[in-house]
């Protein structure tokens, strides 16, 4: 017997800034300069409307899948009921891989932005991986902060919640600031070149895309500690995709207009470099560098949160050691999750800022996987169940999750060999098989455990 319960806890405004600050973390940052050089300031708007429709109808299908089965797991709570035992183990192991990708991303990022604030912070030679120096300082920033973000997510949900939501709304105040100063100073012949490298240009960014927007999945991991109606839970779900949308778009905008080709190819941080020139004060700059601090918060904290939930969800289902799915006995957290993938973030930062690019792509992948086994899920319920009570429903739902199953899929393409975007051969499609191997292992060490 199962002991101890979640409990609804969250308010509306607390599950919004849990998604919203999960898709906006450090890559509007980091990266807003490598997307605009890949595919071209216009090229790049197109991926993120491309990539932001196919969030659109995936989240869509989780919205009245939520709404429908407000229980903790998500994807696994749909998934076992639709595809059995197998199928489900697949989607949420594959969702649970772009969490801990997260997590792990965010324990490397941070040293890395900390670096633009402190220089000196290398210390100490350790080894070099991926052709990237790694230093016992910089690896005991990220160590300290995976210890950190666990320690929080353990003591409670709304501990965590309350964090997320302060961060957050610094976050999308120094946002507003760099695009506003953007809109008024930059100028539109920045914006050249509209496109780079044709599709492969687009395809570049848009195999990224999924990455940037995993996170308002949070949202039905956590379904069961929502003090929401079940309908609401659908309907905050898609205002946060829209909101991520948005503000990516913007970004890529803005640090187009603010800086010509030359100064965005040499920018180490462009959209920091963008609003130091756009404000003509270097403390512009340095504003968002801290907004990006902010943004791994919010994006660690939250992965935390819905991964160590779905690794609860399945282990309560016997499809993983059920150590796994024990809750705290005072915080009432899914403690020995949460500290698993607190482990897996710990030992990222020993691989050194290399896997930063290893993580995106890898888990991208696992990602839509997942998303198109969701799709399937609600093609399959909508045609078995149909009475099934949706208090969320799709109009159009067959169509719907057809296309967002199609949109899957294609996605999924390029990833694989032979893509102007395939994984890199062999980190790349080591991570991938790494987490393959541990599934196998805890799903096997759950079934040998079974009475």
């Amino acid at each position: 017997m199962q002991q101890g319960e979640l409990k609804r806890v969250l308010a509306r405004k607390e599950v919004l800034a849990l998604a919203f600050g999960a898709m906006v973390g450090w890559s509007w940052v980091a990266l807003a300069g490598q997307w605009v050089g890949t595919a071209g300031a216009l090229g790049t708007v197109t991926a993120f409307v491309l990539g932001g429709l196919l969030m659109v109808l995936i989240a869509l299908v989780y919205a009245e899948l939520a709404a429908a089965m407000p229980y903790v797991g998500g994807e696994h709570v749909y998934s076992l009921r639709a595809l059995g035992t197998g199928g489900s183990f697949v989607c949420t192991w594959a969702i649970v891989f772009a969490y801990v990708s997260v997590a792990a991303f965010e324990a490397v990022a941070l040293p890395t932005v900390l670096e633009y604030l402190f220089p000196q912070l290398k210390v100490g030679y350790l080894w070099t991986v991926g052709g990237y120096p790694v230093y016992a300082t910089w690896v005991g920033v990220g160590m300290s902060a995976a210890v950190v973000m666990t320690a929080i997510n353990v003591m409670g949900v709304k501990l965590a919640a309350r964090v997320q939501t302060l961060v957050t709304l610094f976050l999308l105040l120094v946002g507003a600031l760099f695009v506003t100063g953007a809109l008024y100073e930059g100028r539109v012949t920045n914006l050249s070149p509209l496109y780079r490298d044709g599709f492969a240009g687009v395809a570049g960014v848009l195999v990224m895309v999924p990455f940037m927007f995993v996170g308002f999945d949070i949202i039905p991991q956590a379904a069961q500690e929502i003090k929401l109606p079940a309908r609401q839970i659908g309907k905050v779900m898609l205002v946060s995709v829209v909101m991520a949308a948005c503000w990516y778009g913007l970004i890529v905008l803005g640090v187009g207009l603010s800086l010509p080709e030359e100064a965005r190819a040499q920018a180490k941080l462009a959209t920091a470099d963008a609003s130091g020139t756009v404000w003509g004060n270097p403390w512009a700059a340095q504003l968002v560098i801290l907004a990006g601090v902010a943004g791994i918060i919010t994006s660690w904290n939250a992965f935390l949160m819905g991964g160590a939930r779905a690794i609860f969800a399945m282990a309560r289902a016997g499809q993983l050691p059920s150590f796994l799915g024990r809750l705290h006995p005072e915080y009432n957290t899914p403690s020995n999750a949460v500290l698993l993938i607190g482990l897996l973030s710990l030992l990222a930062p020993l691989f050194g800022h290399k896997t930063l690019v290893w993580l995106v792509d890898a888990g991208s992948l696992g990602v839509v996987v997942a998303y198109a086994l969701v799709a399937l899920s609600f093609l399959r319920l909508r045609r078995r169940e149909p009475t099934m009570e949706r208090p969320f429903r799709v109009a159009g739902g067959r169509a719907i999750g057809s296309l967002a199953l199609v949109a899957s899929l294609g996605f999924m393409t390029l990833y694989f060999p032979g893509s102007p975007a395939g994984l890199v051969w062999p980190y790349e499609w080591a991570v991938v098989s790494g987490w393959v191997l541990l599934g196998a292992a805890f799903y096997l060490w759950a079934w040998l455990s079974r009475p």
